[in-house]
């Protein structure tokens, strides 16, 4: 499928700052609207290149758990992890920072890697039928909610 989505914002904070809130995937579930908590598995204790989490999902009745790899961790510009299930690497997640006069441009993507005979068991476990649209909210959401909670 590899369809890829981008939402940018602006925020009235640093890039350090934004950063520092992105990569601690813990308090994800403070900005996303589907995904509530994430842990970082055993030893690890931060963003790094190759950490892994668990990130818990909800849409209404329906949730699921998906595996986390941070694959880019630049702090104070790029935050990158791959998901997972089944162990099938099904979309990959990332924000660019970019400082601006006021504090920082925050773009959030998201690459849908779901092979298309994955799509309908994609639906049932998340209850979601157009995920490109879906994203599109949740990453204008999760942006919103970011800068109340930094500015």
């Amino acid at each position: 499928m590899a369809e890829r989505i981008e939402v940018s914002r602006e925020i009235a904070a640093s890039p350090e700052a934004v950063y520092a809130a992105i990569s601690d995937v813990t308090r994800m579930g403070e900005w996303s609207q589907e995904c509530y908590a994430c842990d970082w598995h055993d030893g690890v204790t931060g963003p790094a290149v190759g950490a892994t989490f668990d990130g818990h999902n909800r849409n209404g009745e329906h949730r699921w758990t998906t595996q986390g790899k941070v694959v880019e961790a630049d702090p104070g510009r790029a935050f990158t992890f791959e998901c997972s299930m089944f162990d099938v690497h099904y979309s990959t997640w990332g924000y660019r920072i970019e400082p601006t006069a006021t504090g920082s441009r925050v773009t959030e993507w998201n690459e849908d890697l779901r092979p298309e005979s994955a799509l309908e068991l994609s639906k049932q476990i998340s209850g979601i039928d157009d995920r490109t649209e879906r994203n599109r909210q949740t990453i204008s959401g999760t942006l919103e909610r970011l800068a109340a909670a930094l500015e």
